[in-house]
């Protein structure tokens, strides 16, 4: 067009005396109240296309020369920017509120790009002075779960239990526990003194557990619903110290095709629960083949040329699935059906309180397509307004059929705590 390049203190010099646009996207959350959906190109005189999908907004600024933004001498360009984008997004009524994420182990998700928790006093606590809480959704409607170093829901047991088991009806804020009692897994002793559960999960209607403590930890199963169990004739002996299973919906239904016919289980890659690691590492095996060691299979890395996961049946040979130098702890996690997305919950080992996190630490929530990966980052705190607990999970009975309704669980303050959350997603979700 032969428009003059414009020389503003020559701040933008080298430009094109061709008319061209510079595009700019918010994923990193640097425009704190703009979704970080957000994307603009950025022309001369400050001509500006700005589109935010997951608020339905185009909007086009037409520079005119020496008109510019207002900018202050030690302003970058998204202090430029703000004053132009953050009223837009407050007039469709939108309340954003993007944290910085400085010590996520990952980039920022570009498709759950908020997450907004109910107010801490909204929160429910039950089971007073038990936590752990892993959670599967069985074939009857209920979430069996099982809790550590405590004496479960009202009426508690009579006496202080390592490990005890109990069937949560009811969806919240009408949630109803009872314990299950059951000789064949109860346990006694705190803390590493005793066995406790770090996974549940219900297939084809019987209910599997991980128990951790056990040297490195084992399998157990029962085929009636908790009232009786049987234990593997194997341990882990190398790695997986505090195991969990990847929960999808009731009874292990509507899983995607990257699951296969699959069960999935993850751990820090340490024998023990109580000492963090540099990375968590991955298993796999058949569904109809769970209680045979042999027939499980090691995440070994992707494939460059198919980017497809690779497997191995030499523990020796496992890799990575997600790192985070020394900070990779006890987790859980499950399948957002309504959003298509892997959810990852992930305590954090630093705490404050001596008692640890379930009083007081961080924690942080990551998604991915594939059960592998790669991660990106949803939510990511070194201090939470509520301790985090030492695990935690998004149970998929509680999610809404969209997915952007969520319920975390979480061992938090020393109770079964659970906090409602409303994700707000970009369009990517729906394809």
């Amino acid at each position: 067009i032969g428009l003059p390049e414009w020389d503003g203190g020559k701040s933008q010099g080298n430009a094109s005396d061709q008319y061209g646009l510079l595009w700019w996207t918010n994923a990193d959350g640097s425009l704190r109240r703009v979704p970080r959906d957000a994307y603009w190109a950025w022309g001369l005189y400050d001509s500006l296309i700005i589109v935010v999908p997951s608020l339905d907004v185009v909007v086009v600024r037409a520079g005119e020369a020496g008109r510019q933004l207002a900018r202050g001498k030690d302003d970058n360009h998204y202090d430029v920017l703000a004053p132009l984008i953050e009223p837009i997004v407050v007039a469709t009524g939108a309340n954003i509120d993007n944290r910085q994420l400085p010590s996520a182990p990952y980039p920022a998700s570009p498709t759950i790009i908020e997450i907004n928790w109910a107010d801490k006093s909204s929160i429910i606590r039950k089971a007073s002075g038990s936590d752990n809480w892993p959670t599967t959704w069985a074939d009857d409607d209920s979430l069996y779960t099982a809790y550590g170093d405590g004496r479960g829901f009202k009426p508690n047991v009579e006496r202080k239990l390592s490990m005890g088991l109990a069937q949560v009806k009811g969806a919240p804020p009408n949630l109803a526990g009872e314990n299950i009692r059951s000789d064949d897994i109860e346990a006694i002793g705190d803390g590493a003194r005793g066995a406790k559960a770090s996974g549940m999960l219900m297939v084809d209607e019987v209910l599997y557990a991980l128990v951790r403590n056990y040297g490195n930890s084992q399998l157990h199963w029962s085929e009636d619903h908790g009232q009786t169990w049987q234990a593997a004739e194997w341990k882990w002996t190398t790695s997986f110290g505090c195991p969990t299973f990847l929960n999808f919906r009731k009874n292990y239904s509507e899983r995607p095709a990257n699951a296969g016919n699959y069960v999935f289980m993850y751990s820090h890659d340490s024998d023990s629960a109580y000492e963090a690691a540099d990375r968590m590492v991955m298993a796999r095996v058949p569904m109809d083949r769970i209680r045979e060691r042999d027939a499980y299979e090691f995440f070994a890395g992707i494939d460059e040329r198919t980017n497809q996961a690779v497997w191995t049946d030499k523990i020796a040979k496992r890799e990575a699935v997600f790192e985070h130098d020394g900070n990779c702890y006890r987790s859980g996690i499950t399948y957002n059906a309504g959003i298509k997305r892997y959810l990852w919950c992930q305590t954090l080992p630093q705490s404050t309180d001596s008692r640890g996190p379930r009083f007081q630490g961080g924690f942080g929530a990551y998604e991915s397509e594939n059960p592998w990966g790669p991660w990106r980052t949803v939510f990511y705190t070194t201090d939470w307004d509520v301790g985090p607990g030492e695990t935690s999970s998004f149970p998929t009975k509680w999610m809404s059929d969209d997915g952007l309704t969520v319920h975390l669980l979480f061992s938090g303050d020393d109770h079964f705590s659970v906090r409602r959350a409303e994700l707000r997603t970009s369009t990517k979700t729906s394809e």
